[in-house]
């Protein structure tokens, strides 16, 4: 009889006493936090034009996630709306989960506004579940989220559950719902099966009579798996209080941002930056130990008068304490200060491996000579001394030339426009010499008028001469064109509409040439050398 009960014991899953805490209306609760929103405001989140978080003050007016957004306001004619940003969202509850890292090591973030937490450790520790809990509950008062709750229970997902299932009452032990140990599967079998997160299996087991967690813990485990595979088996486990899953506490990443104050405020740029070079050095440093580089730098610099002065600098192989200083200065020079510098930080935007930018046996040759030229030219004349050209979007191109300064990306508006489909735009091979801005030509027929195209697009003689000088006396033969190709753009606008015509001429020599005619004017854009 023992044999057999340590047997059926052994088989049991081994459930992980868990604690999960939960802010109700976290992505609101953020926005208040920040002072975007008052804390009684009916206020939704938007997301792809549907509600995704509510108000309890929009709730009461009959708002609900899900809802599109006309209705909701149909429902609530004062309410708020805000887009979602679940990159704001996620910065917000940052700083909720450091303070309870600080009093509770080992958390694990299930999603913005939730977060677990193995029990064994702070209950032995505070003395119990419930003062384990009403420590944390006290700490989440004082840093803003007065209603939060917390559940424990065996597994995460039942722990969860009691959370949601505690009370709003501002109470702390209201607030807190325990479930016994082993109690979980009780607990769960009359909740709703809609508390599964999957919305395919939920859809069906409602179409089969299944409503509740208790009806899907009755089911044949052979068969939900047979029937749904992993996925079944495990819905079928957390159903049946059998949540085998661990709290996984995150590892934070160590901090490399480093900074200088300054007191008094420094307001000379060769005084900052030479106080600077010694956190610079750290800031390498301290980068190097964790073997890694930096290839791109956040700089902010910080005045008396409480502006703020960032930008993200970008190198073309890793920075090294000299750089990092070079472009706090020019960032300096150009941030047209008011007031005295009083603080100086820097942080890494992007690192990559150590291993990956490892110099080679015989040196990096002429990339590492041609780096030190181009960046030496920067310290001595300035960030925008040395242009690099990078390709965009647009159809015309003379559009699609960009100088952007030495190792930095280009801006982010033309890296979008370079990715869209552009109608009209040239297709490869492109030429290879292109006029910015283009030269004034001319092209004439055989009988020395000048070529034009009608508004209907037909050409009114056939091109047989062209002119780099627009003189009929120094024209050159054309042996082969083609053309009209039309662009018009912005053609709704009056004050802004345009309309060409491109061609493609060929001399007597074989040059290749590119034009376009724009209000009855010839123009060379570029040349097929």
């Amino acid at each position: 009889m023992v044999e057999l009960t340590q047997e059926s014991m052994a088989q049991e899953p081994m459930l992980t006493r868990s604690i999960v805490l939960w802010c109700p209306d976290w992505p609101v609760r953020a926005l208040e936090r920040a002072e975007l929103v008052t804390d009684d405001a009916p206020v939704a989140l938007i997301e792809k034009g549907m509600v995704f978080a509510c108000s309890a003050a929009a709730r009461a007016e009959g708002v609900r996630r899900g809802l599109r957004v006309r209705e909701a306001q149909a429902r609530c004619a004062a309410l708020v709306t805000h887009p979602y940003d679940p990159a704001f969202d996620a910065r917000s509850f940052e700083s909720v989960l450091t303070a309870i890292e600080e009093l509770m090591p080992g958390v694990q973030v299930i999603r913005p506004g939730m977060c677990a937490l193995r029990s064994r450790g702070p209950s032995r520790y505070y003395g119990g579940e419930r003062a384990a809990a009403a420590a944390l509950l006290g700490l989440l008062a004082e840093h803003g989220v007065p209603d939060a709750r917390i559940g424990i229970a065996d597994g995460p997902f039942a722990a969860e559950q009691a959370a949601r299932r505690a009370s709003a009452g501002h109470a702390g032990a209201g607030r807190i719902r325990i479930i016994a140990q082993h109690g979980s599967p009780a607990f769960l079998a009359d909740l709703p099966v809609s508390v599964i997160d999957d919305p395919s299996f939920v859809a069906l087991a409602v179409r089969l009579g299944i409503h509740t967690l208790g009806a899907v813990a009755a089911l044949d485990d052979a068969a939900v798996h047979g029937r749904f595979g992993q996925v079944g088996k495990r819905i079928h486990a957390l159903a049946s209080g059998h949540d085998a899953s661990t709290v996984v506490p995150r590892v934070p990443l160590p901090s490399f941002e480093r900074s200088v104050e300054f007191e008094p405020g420094l307001d000379r740029v060769d005084q900052v930056t030479f106080g600077f070079r010694a956190t610079a050095d750290d800031f390498l440093a301290g980068l190097t130990h964790a073997s890694l580089v930096c290839t791109a730098v956040l700089v902010r610099i910080f005045s008396e008068s409480d502006s703020v002065f960032e930008r993200v600098w970008l190198h073309p192989r890793w920075f090294t304490a000299s750089d990092v200083v070079d472009r706090v200065r020019w960032q300096l020079h150009g941030a047209n200060l008011r007031s005295a510098v009083a603080r100086v930080a820097v942080s890494p935007e992007s690192v990559d491996a150590i291993g990956n930018h490892e110099v080679g046996l015989w040196g990096n040759g002429p990339d590492e000579r041609i780096h030190h030229a181009l960046s030496r030219v920067q310290s001595m004349l300035g960030h925008e001394a040395v242009l690099t050209a990078v390709v965009g979007g647009g159809r015309m191109l003379g559009e699609r030339q960009l100088l952007v300064p030495w190792g930095d990306p280009p801006p982010s508006s033309h890296t979008v426009r370079a990715g869209q489909p552009w109608p009209g735009s040239l297709p490869t091979p492109l030429p290879t010499t292109v006029f910015a801005p283009p030269r004034p030509v001319s092209v004439f027929t055989n009988a020395g008028d000048s070529v034009d195209v009608t508004e209907r697009g037909q050409v009114t003689g056939e091109p047989a001469w062209f002119s780099v000088t627009g003189s009929r006396d120094d024209a050159s033969s054309i042996t082969t064109w083609a053309g009209p190709w039309p662009i018009a753009e912005r053609w709704w606008d009056a004050s802004q509409a345009s309309s060409i015509h491109r061609f493609h001429i060929v001399e007597a020599d074989g040059m290749a040439w590119l034009l376009f005619l724009e209000e009855h004017r010839w123009w060379a854009e570029a040349r097929y050398d």
